[in-house]
């Protein structure tokens, strides 16, 4: 990587960061097809979004480690990024396990609408307070 231009990684966050918000306005317009198929991507924990940023947290706690470690940088940023790495990852995996459930709608139905049952809507929606 000693090839690319100088600050070429402030470059890619920026733009990543604007495709990210240009995916986000695209994915509350989508179609719920599409928006399975998007989600189901994006939640995909060994290739998808959320995995990749849960790595470049983890990564960027390495870094705040060392520096730490060398009295470059408070212990406190290296924890609070380490803290945030662990909870991506358990979010990861808890989400990982209803992307299963959102792929099914990416598939197309195998009986009319009319027929099918469709899952009832909840009401009342439970947070994990940590």
């Amino acid at each position: 990587m000693t090839d690319l231009p100088p600050f070429y990684s402030l470059r890619l966050a920026d733009d990543i960061a604007l495709q990210l918000g240009l995916l986000t306005q695209l994915l509350a317009a989508s179609s719920e097809r599409e928006a399975a198929h998007v989600l189901s991507r994006v939640l995909d924990y060994d290739e998808g979004l959320l995995g990749r940023v849960t790595e470049l947290v983890a990564t960027g706690s390495r870094f705040a480690q060392d520096r730490s470690q060398r009295g470059v940088l408070p212990p406190e940023v290296w924890l609070a990024l380490g803290r945030a790495a662990n909870e991506l990852n358990t979010v990861g995996a808890d989400l990982s396990e209803h992307t299963g459930t959102i792929k099914q709608l990416t598939e197309p139905a195998a009986t009319p609408p009319s027929q099918a049952t469709r899952p009832a809507g909840s009401a009342m929606v439970v947070r994990r307070h940590r």
